[in-house]
């Protein structure tokens, strides 16, 4: 049995609390991602009566309505931590990086939705309808991500 003394145990918080905030900077976190968002598309490509249009679309839209709730609508840190609820008025992707605009996480996140619209709008076949879901839905994912958006709450809505 192992007892930590106060500067142990002030280090172990220091680092439970830089994990809650650096689960994106994670070696294979991005391949993760990718791999999760292409096996949730080629279940719905198995779907008999989808298209691959709709298909594509589908996929582009719950990518945007699950990240946006994920990392812009829910406040707190993702893991249990010991220290103060300093982040509980924060999304998540405030916390990403510190707030830091344009590391390699918040570059990953910015640039994946656009990834997806263009791919979405390529197999579509450039139809009108798909274009303007894709294109409303890739919004959705990306402009709460633009730095003017840091902290903003619009309307009030989710302010606590």
């Amino acid at each position: 049995v192992r007892f930590l003394s106060d500067s142990s145990s002030a280090a172990t918080s220091q680092e439970m609390s830089y994990e809650t905030e650096a689960w994106a900077n994670k070696k294979g976190f991005m391949l993760w991602y990718f791999l999760l968002v292409l096996g949730l598309h080629l279940v719905l490509l198995a779907v008999p009566f989808l298209s691959t249009a709709n298909a594509w679309t589908l996929t582009n839209v719950l990518h945007s309505v699950i990240t946006f709730g994920l990392l812009h609508w829910i406040k707190g840190k993702p893991f249990e931590s010991f220290d103060d609820d300093s982040c509980s008025l924060l999304t998540q992707w405030e916390q990403i990086d510190d707030g830091v605009q344009y590391s390699l996480a918040r570059k990953f996140f910015l640039t994946f939705p656009i990834c997806l619209f263009l791919l979405t709008t390529a197999y579509a076949g450039h139809d009108n309808y798909h274009f303007l879901v894709n294109t409303t839905f890739m919004l959705l994912a990306v402009i709460p991500k633009l730095p003017q958006l840091h902290g903003v709450r619009l309307f009030g809505i989710n302010k606590y």
